[in-house]
């Protein structure tokens, strides 16, 4: 699909695509380890399975499945330590800032469909202090089915009030494309993001693939310009 020659909104994924969150997963699988008096792991292991979430992060950490019976003790005590120091380290990626006042000076509105839910990404998103901030978040609060279903995407677009074949979605996650491309969006994958091993973006389908924040900003200021 050829980029629109300006977009009627412009979208994003959130961890590993809008925001750089994987110091502050880090940190807490390396203080929960800490307690439990095991070393630190490689920051690797767990950067390249933020977008499996929680039950993803924790199964690298600990070696633990969701059917054992220790999974719900640890998923909670994440969660609610994440939270507790949820925005320290995390920051947009370079050039991202940027990129929202210049669709904002253009009269473009921009929107973020995440599966993170919102009891985390709203308080992160107001931590990055986007000038201005996002004119919709749709979490998996809001819908019935999260990424790949196109639902959230397509909530977004409503709350945007732009067409979907119109709009571009940014994502860092097979999921993200999928959920796109079944929403019709223009799609560009974000594989500066969080790749889990092997994982080849190409394979994915997007109509663009950016490397870098810098490349994806690059190619949507040339859009809307």
């Amino acid at each position: 699909m050829p980029g629109p020659s300006k977009p009627e909104a412009v979208l994003f994924d959130l961890d590993g695509t809008l925001v750089d969150t994987a110091s502050e997963f880090v940190a807490v699988v390396q203080q929960m380890r800490r307690t439990r008096h095991l070393a630190d792991i490689a920051e690797e292991r767990i950067r390249s399975v933020v977008s499996n979430g929680a039950a993803g992060m924790i199964a690298a950490a600990f070696d633990c499945e969701p059917e054992m019976p220790e999974f719900d003790v640890l998923r909670d005590e994440f969660l609610n330590t994440y939270e507790q120091q949820l925005g320290r380290s995390a920051h947009p990626y370079e050039g991202l800032r940027e990129l929202v006042r210049e669709l904002y000076l253009s009269d473009i509105p921009w929107g973020v469909v995440t599966n993170k839910m919102r009891r985390f990404a709203e308080p992160l998103m107001a931590a990055m202090d986007f000038n201005p901030p996002t004119n919709a978040l749709v979490t998996p609060c809001e819908v019935a089915e999260p990424k790949p279903h196109p639902e959230a995407i397509l909530r977004c677009c409503s709350l945007l009030q732009c067409q979907p074949h119109r709009a571009i979605y940014v994502g860092d996650h097979k999921r993200d494309i999928e959920a796109g491309k079944r929403a019709g969006c223009y799609t560009i994958a974000a594989a500066y993001g969080y790749l889990g091993a092997g994982e080849d973006p190409a394979s994915w389908n997007a109509d663009k693939i950016a490397f870098s924040s810098l490349e994806l900003t690059s190619f949507i200021r040339q859009l809307i310009q």
